[in-house]
């Protein structure tokens, strides 16, 4: 298959895939025609705090917060996160998200995907509030 020289997309014309209200998740791979880049918006709402999270088997990620503010989750560790903050995730790490009053909008930067995926689902391990 041949790959074109480049590709564009507008992220916000991109369906969201979230089933939750909440959330809008634009992934613009299959868009893009990319063999080795991901590159998805992700919307918060307002306070919205993250029941699931997930690993990676073998891709490395990296966010930029491009609206609001918030937090990460990183295995047990919260990272506060303010506008243009990026973070990078090793494929092990075990990754959420939480909006803070104004929600969250961040941009996801993945590297090459295996076929069928490498995500893992996990139930967060937020620490109690104080």
């Amino acid at each position: 298959m041949h790959v074109s020289d480049y590709s564009k997309v507008n992220l916000q014309e991109i369906e969201s895939s979230s089933k939750n209200d909440d959330i809008k998740m634009r992934f613009s791979r299959k868009f893009i025609d990319s063999r080795d880049l991901g590159v998805t918006l992700a919307t918060y709402a307002p306070n919205f705090k993250a029941k699931m999270a997930h690993s990676h088997t073998v891709q490395e990620e990296a966010y930029v917060v491009v609206r609001g503010s918030g937090s990460i989750l990183l295995n047990t560790e919260v990272v506060e996160l303010k506008l243009w903050d990026v973070v990078r995730v090793a494929p092990e790490v075990v990754r959420a998200f939480e909006a803070g009053p104004d929600g969250l909008d961040v941009i996801a930067v993945g590297g090459p995907k295996p076929e069928g995926g490498d995500g893992v689902i996990h139930d967060p391990e937020w620490p109690l509030s104080k």
